[in-house]
């Protein structure tokens, strides 16, 4: 990509438009993660392509903004450009308002699509700027439109229903739990924007987005109707007939300012975080006006935590997830295993790469019933790429295998009865002490997560600790998350509920699935990451209230060879054998015997 090229365009139109700056985002109209094609402006316009990050690009300079996920990543990709990498809460890291107003001096106007921003965003932006000599911030403007000559169009993919039998609970008894919420919130209505969100509360599925089976769409709740805002190309007639059954209407995607033009209720609940900046406008301008008496609830939409308690059905639907993703890991494990007995060659004698091993596993997991997709871009990273925490191999950086040292896989599937994620550390032959050391702390880490037993009403943010205790004691640490919710076939990463080091008030309730990730990263050398997605259930109640715990969904052996067994307590002992007595247990069953014979080893107690 020729990203200095794309600069030049770039400032063309600014100068046209007399900007100083303008201000490129990882998401689209939806706030989403992970994003379609269409909208991955701001990885067009620097080349960085990881899901969180901020591009800023003046008459004269450029700079990107992301966490320490992508720090090497992007160290990598913004090379031979003019990009400057910001590391987030890297001490001495300016924001990017005082970026801005370093660069371009007080007075001056810089931009950003407000419809590719949420109104929360826009807002902290617009303030912060302000305070750097009066910089003022329009929102009316999409370059990409003048300048992305081959932008991928708005996928138009087809959206099916998603079967009762997994959702346990009709899209019409949803809309009336939201409707519930929506009082006790003084609210008549709300407009829902985040994809996820729509496609749990309608029961549909899509692919629009890579890995994540939502579709691009609005839902509109009104005091007396329900409408979807979507390309209509994409509903079959089946879907519409089962949507007018359900009580919603379709009106097309571009139609969604009319119906915020048109809602005359009292009041409409508008999350501020997940509502784009130019949406929230139209509303916020009828507020203002005489026409209409609409009011904006700026409150956190009540369907994020509805999705993440998961019924009946959802948690037997990820039980039965997690077994076939299982047995899908031990076979992958199995034949990886053999690969490194045979010193480094398959039985096929062709070398294993990251990209092939990543290859075999997708294999593997699409043998398995209900499966659908990956749920996200495999991590395969050997050794020093290991160290690069959101690393994926490509063509480019795709390199073999070796019987020594560390394969770190983090991956994940889309099941129609649930979604998957898990990481596991892989030696592939002799380790340095430095890489046991590292591998026994971060499953000590891991395993005081899975003990951990914790009153009602606490947060992730107050559990954090107990991943990273023992990391701390030896100056250790990672930057991301310890963990985050999982979606049921819907996106990996749920919230608002977190494990993680900065506050994150949203509670840990029974039916929630949250994983559990420590690591450790040592640049040029190696990363150790170990991860099982759990589920929170009841622990017990007294006279200080109730108690919840942790169960692990994920059932796959933590290989036990790069142990030091004198680090761990026996407490840490005893829950380890017991869980992979429990993984043996509920996988040996669905396995030939050969598989089982090698699961009963890698099993063993120790």
């Amino acid at each position: 990509m020729n990203i200095n090229q794309r600069l030049q365009d770039l400032r063309e139109v600014m100068r046209r438009e007399h900007l100083a700056a303008f201000i490129f985002p990882s998401t689209d109209p939806h706030q989403s993660e992970y994003v379609a094609d269409h909208w991955k402006g701001r990885e067009f316009i620097s080349g960085f392509n990881g899901s969180a990050g901020t591009a800023v690009v003046t008459m004269d300079s450029a700079a990107l903004w992301t966490d320490s996920r992508y720090f090497l990543a992007a160290e990598n990709q913004l090379k031979g450009t003019e990009y400057q990498l910001m590391k987030l809460k890297i001490e001495g890291t300016p924001t990017i308002a005082e970026w801005i107003g370093k660069e371009c001096g007080p007075g001056a106007e810089v931009a950003i699509d407000g419809a590719c921003s949420s109104a929360s965003e826009v807002k902290e932006l617009i303030a912060d700027l302000r305070k750097q000599g009066g910089i003022t911030l329009r929102t009316n403007l999409d370059p990409l439109t003048l300048i992305w000559k081959d932008r991928p169009a708005i996928p138009d993919n087809p959206v099916e229903i998603y079967p009762l039998e997994y959702a346990g609970e009709t899209a019409h008894e949803k809309i009336a739990r939201i409707r519930q919420a929506l009082r006790e919130k003084h609210a008549d209505g709300m407009l829902m924007a985040a994809l996820d969100d729509i496609a749990w509360t309608l029961n549909l599925r899509g692919s629009d987005v890579h890995c994540n089976p939502v579709f691009v769409s609005y839902l509109l709740i009104a005091p007396n109707d329900v409408t979807l805002y979507i390309n209509k190309v994409k509903l079959s007639s089946e879907v519409i007939a089962y949507l007018k059954a359900e009580g919603v209407g379709v009106a097309s995607y571009e139609e969604v300012r009319k119906g915020l033009k048109n809602y005359f209720a009292y009041n409409i609940l508008l999350d501020p975080n997940e509502v784009n900046y130019t949406l929230y406008e139209v509303v916020r301008r009828q507020e203002s006006g005489v026409r209409s008496a609409v009011g904006i609830v700026e409150e956190e939409s009540p369907v994020k935590r509805m999705k993440t308690v998961k019924n009946e059905r959802e948690i037997a639907g990820f039980r039965l997830a997690m077994l076939k993703d299982g047995i899908a890991m031990t076979k992958f494990l199995k034949w990886i295993y053999e690969w490194k007995e045979e010193s480094g060659k398959r039985k096929e004698n062709t070398p294993a790469t990251e990209l092939s091993v990543s290859a075999k596993l997708e294999a593997l997991r699409s043998e398995q019933p209900l499966y659908r997709d990956i749920s996200f871009d495999t991590i395969a990273a050997y050794q020093a790429h290991g160290a690069i925490v959101h690393y994926e191999p490509t063509p480019e950086t795709d390199i073999p295998l070796k019987p020594e040292g560390f394969l770190l896989l983090d991956s994940g599937a889309q099941y129609l009865d649930g979604t998957t994620d898990i990481t596991r550390t892989i030696p592939l032959g002799p380790l340095t002490e430095e890489q046991k050391h590292i591998y026994t702390l971060v499953l000590k880490g891991h395993i005081q997560i899975e003990l951990c037993k914790f009153p009602s009403g606490t947060s992730g943010t107050q559990l954090d600790v107990l991943a990273r205790q023992a990391l701390w004691r030896e100056g250790l640490n990672y930057l991301h998350g310890t963990g985050h919710g999982v979606g049921t076939y819907l996106n990996v990463h749920e919230g608002p509920h977190q494990i993680r080091m900065e506050w994150k008030p949203a509670p840990l309730v029974a039916g929630m699935t949250v994983t559990d990730e420590p690591g450790i990263y040592l640049a040029g050398k190696f990363g150790v990451r170990i991860e099982n997605t759990l589920l929170v259930t009841p622990y017990k109640e007294t006279e200080f209230g109730k108690f919840l715990q942790f169960d692990s969904l994920t059932l796959c052996p933590i290989d036990k060879a790069p142990i030091l067994t004198d680090l761990l307590t026996q407490e840490e002992l005893d829950w380890l054998n017991a869980y992979h007595q429990r993984v043996f247990d509920a996988l040996s069953p669905h396995l030939n015997q050969e598989e089982a014979d090698w699961l009963r080893e890698a099993c063993a107690p120790i």
